[in-house]
């Protein structure tokens, strides 16, 4: 039977396997391994590529959101505006750090719904925290627009969304502080756990400090940290691929705009942010015939995935916080399916998913 995976992560190194191969032997021949010079130029090249103050690395995304919400002085009681459809990390992290998460429910392009933000402030709320959901930004100007109005910081989910930009700005540039995952699964990845924060130097300085036992300089611990710090190895891995994102991210949106065009009348196809670039870390359909269709593909050898199946509400640790404005939240769950994307999908490939897809509207008709 034919197989089409629902990811490739292959193809990313083998396209930059000299670079990566220079990158692990630099690291290996000076057994610099954690901290120093390899470190400070990964978050220069970041900071430069985002258009950033400052960076900061972390050892995952996940590290990356705890250590913001520390740097902005998120704590106990504290409540924090994000949404449930995401991955777990986003809620996970506010409870660590002892707040509360406040959920907003979606729009239709599943991003934070602007227009239930103001309703669910008070005066327990100290920041709020957006996701970059699938790759593309919402519209953060008008979300910065009630942060600013009252006093909150704006914290932002970019785990998804590398390489991204909004407007004129790329993605790091906006937010009070923006959060970035290079899980391997990520469209620019390590090969292992890596993370970064991007922010103006006064907050940056804060989160290398949390990043690192809670010290601000060596052998000076001023608070309760954690140890989150990069590895040189991954620094130097995700360097190397940084050069060929974009290009990966061109021919992802290539696919996804075939996609689009193949299946507008079957299924519900994604809507893009016209103030968005969409990178398109996953694509997303919904139909109510999801579990057939699902069957059907998996049947034909083609892997899918559901992102998320499972709202942060509805989880047995997080249900305490749900409510009930999250309508197109629940909704979503019952009728989300993410079809095989990767900037190497070859045309044959895609066209087979695609034929797939028509024959299984075919037949559910």
């Amino acid at each position: 039977m034919r197989k089409i995976p629902f990811t490739d992560l292959r193809s990313q190194y083998d396209e930059a396997k000299p670079y990566i191969d220079k990158a692990i032997e630099e690291v290996i021949s000076t057994s610099s391994f954690i901290t120093g010079p390899m470190v400070d130029e990964f978050e220069n090249t970041i900071k430069q590529y985002c258009g950033a103050e400052d960076c900061a690395s972390t050892g995952s995304g996940t590290n990356a959101l705890l250590c913001a919400l520390r740097a902005a002085g998120i704590g106990k009681g504290d409540e924090v505006i994000t949404v449930s459809h995401t991955f777990i990390s986003t809620t996970e992290v506010i409870c660590n750090v002892g707040a509360v998460p406040v959920f907003v429910d979606i729009d239709d392009f599943y991003h934070m719904d602007i227009l239930g933000i103001e309703h669910r402030i008070t005066d327990k709320t100290k920041a709020i925290l957006f996701v970059d959901l699938y790759g593309q930004t919402p519209n953060i100007n008008a979300i910065k627009h009630i942060a600013t109005k009252h006093n909150l910081m704006l914290i932002e989910d970019a785990a998804q969304s590398f390489g991204s930009s909004y407007k004129t700005k790329k993605v790091g540039s906006i937010a009070d502080l923006t959060c970035f995952s290079f899980n391997p699964v990520k469209n620019l990845g390590a090969m292992g756990d890596a993370g970064a924060v991007t922010g103006s130097k006064s907050l940056i300085d804060k989160v290398r400090m949390y990043r690192d036992h809670g010290r601000p300089a060596k052998n000076l611990y001023s608070t309760v940290g954690y140890n989150a710090r990069i590895d040189n190895m991954q620094a130097k891995i995700i360097q190397a691929k940084l050069p060929f994102l974009d290009e990966w991210n061109r021919k992802r949106r290539i696919v996804a705009h075939t996609y689009t065009s193949e299946l507008k009348n079957i299924v519900q196809t994604p809507k893009e942010n016209s103030d968005s670039y969409h990178i398109y870390y996953v694509y997303v359909i919904q139909t109510d015939g999801r579990n057939s269709l699902e069957e059907h593909l998996q049947n034909a050898g083609i892997q899918t995935n559901r992102h998320y199946p499972t709202p942060t509400h509805m989880t047995p640790v997080f249900s305490k916080y749900a409510n009930k404005f999250l309508t197109n939240t629940e909704k979503a769950r019952e009728r989300i399916l993410s079809l095989p994307l990767y900037h190497s999908l070859s045309q044959n490939d895609q066209e087979y998913i695609i034929d797939k897809i028509k024959q299984w509207n075919r037949y559910s008709s």
